[in-house]
């Protein structure tokens, strides 16, 4: 049986700023060890007993595509990177996945993962994956309930119902799903809690990918008509799958759930209208040490505590403090005497909260983009397919930027209308291309890019190239670049 692992990984992570920014959303972050949650979403899925693995697939947004290559390579890995043009909820997503793995092997099974959630017990999680593979090889749409814990009000639930019949003992706990809910008040919550039929919906699913297809084309065949045709006039760029932009900004946006997985329900044990035509619809409880990390209340749960119920990490100083989650990414963090607050410390934002009102972090987020400011969609520091660069200081008609290309990495050749700029060499070695000239610049050695002047940077050596740039003119913005050539396609 193959199993190819699909990872989703669309998600913006606004609860969890200021680490988690539009532009670098948390999937990419290194919350939990030193893996990012999307590299521990790979990872996860290694080894497990008794299936043959593809290669990861990963869908995601344009934008990110090169950070996600990059992760990948550090990793060993390589796989199809699925580029969305722009965000259109996972039914689409998981359509363009079945799409992609129904071209290259024999209806694999999907295992379908969010990549920005996180479980602690692999091995659990990899016996409850082997489990669904039996039943999505037998064309059932598996997806996986958290076994709940607390009258949780955060996720949304699923109801199980009557056992789902298997042809494999490995599968005994499967339930045909009876219902999906909302995310409950408090009440509900312990309604269901006490209940015992009720398990936290975990984003987690598996089934062919021809039986996705079917599933589509019987409850959004819009959806399906769309992607196929993005799909169809789409093509390959080296790892990157790129569908076609105009085709696929005329799909509809769904999710998996409401797209497919509410109309596979069944009511006292009988299908409903809706989904006697479709696929079956079951299951599987798990119990992994999830968490879908949804805001900064859900990270401290999941990390390792002082004796006070303290979770620190960077420069932090604690005294006093009970139950307290302070993350320093450079400055000194320093708490005295309190309790039940989370301190996220990075280079151009700080974030003071109650751990009850961490939800409510998406307010700040949508007030700053309101207000214009960058701090709500982009680090300081910013990614880029060459390397990054961090904008340390700016003033009226200059800015000063840190700049490392990583070995071999290339700059595209460009032109700033608005602005000239001062390079200076601190590591490593750089082939400047200034007009028609080609300088090589050692340490300590610099040069200067008139306004107007086509100019390229390139790292020709093994180690990383670190510069100072210095920026002085009448608009410093990124958009003032007219871009000639550029070996990733920008």
């Amino acid at each position: 049986m193959l199993i190819q692992p699909v990872v989703l990984s669309g998600g913006s992570g606004t609860r969890l700023w200021p680490l988690s920014r539009e532009k670098y959303p948390k999937q990419l972050l290194s919350l939990i060890g030193a893996d990012s949650l999307l590299q521990a979403t790979v990872r996860r899925v290694e080894g497990i007993a008794g299936a043959e693995l593809a290669a990861p697939m990963i869908v995601c947004n344009e934008e990110y595509r090169f950070v996600i290559a990059e992760q990948l390579r550090l990793m060993g890995k390589s796989g199809p990177i699925v580029l969305e043009p722009t965000g259109r909820n996972t039914a689409p997503a998981l359509t363009l996945a079945a799409l992609a793995a129904s071209k290259n092997e024999p209806d694999p099974v999907l295992l379908v993962m969010p990549s920005d959630h996180v479980i602690t017990d692999v091995a659990a999680f990899q016996r409850t994956v082997r489990q669904g593979a039996e039943l999505a090889a037998d064309g059932a749409i598996v997806t996986f309930g958290i076994t709940a814990d607390a009258p949780e009000t955060g996720y949304g639930y699923i109801q199980s119902g009557a056992d789902y019949p298997t042809r494999s003992s490995l599968s005994g706990e499967a339930r045909r799903i009876a219902r999906f809910v909302e995310k409950p008040d408090p009440a509900t919550a312990r309604e269901y809690l006490a209940a015992g039929s009720y398990l936290w919906n975990s984003g987690l699913f598996m089934m062919r990918a021809s039986i996705w297809l079917t599933a589509m084309r019987i409850c959004r065949p819009d959806i399906l008509q769309a992607c196929q045709s993005a799909w169809d006039r789409g093509s390959i760029d080296g790892e990157f799958v790129r569908v076609d932009k105009t085709e696929f900004a005329k799909c509809p946006g769904d999710s998996i759930d409401y797209a497919v997985m509410e109309r596979l329900a069944v009511s006292g044990g009988k299908a409903t209208d809706a989904a006697q035509s479709l696929p079956p619809g079951v299951v599987l409880p798990l119990t992994a040490g999830w968490s879908d990390v949804g805001a900064w209340d859900a990270l401290w749960q999941v990390l390792p505590k002082d004796g006070a119920g303290n979770v620190s990490q960077g420069d932090v100083m604690l005294q006093d403090c009970q139950d307290t989650l302070a993350l320093s990414e450079g400055r000194l963090i320093a708490c005295i005497g309190v309790s039940d607050l989370v301190v996220v410390e990075t280079a151009d934002a700080i974030l003071v909260a109650h751990k009850d009102k961490t939800q409510d972090v998406k307010k700040i987020v949508d007030s700053l983009k309101k207000q214009g400011r960058s701090e709500g969609s982009i680090h300081r520091k910013v990614f880029r397919p060459w390397g990054w660069y961090d904008s340390i200081d700016s003033g009226e008609r200059f800015q000063v930027k840190r700049i490392v290309v990583k070995a071999g990495g290339t700059l595209s050749l460009q032109m700033h209308h608005h602005r000239a700029e001062h390079w200076i060499v601190v590591r490593g070695t750089a082939k400047v291309t200034r007009g028609e000239e080609t300088l090589l610049l050692s340490e300590n050695q610099s040069t200067f890019i008139p306004l107007g002047t086509t100019h390229r940077l390139e790292n020709p050596g093994r180690v990383p190239l670190e510069m100072i740039e210095v920026q002085s003119g009448s608009y410093l913005g990124e958009d003032d670049i007219v871009r000639f050539e550029d070996l990733y396609g920008r």
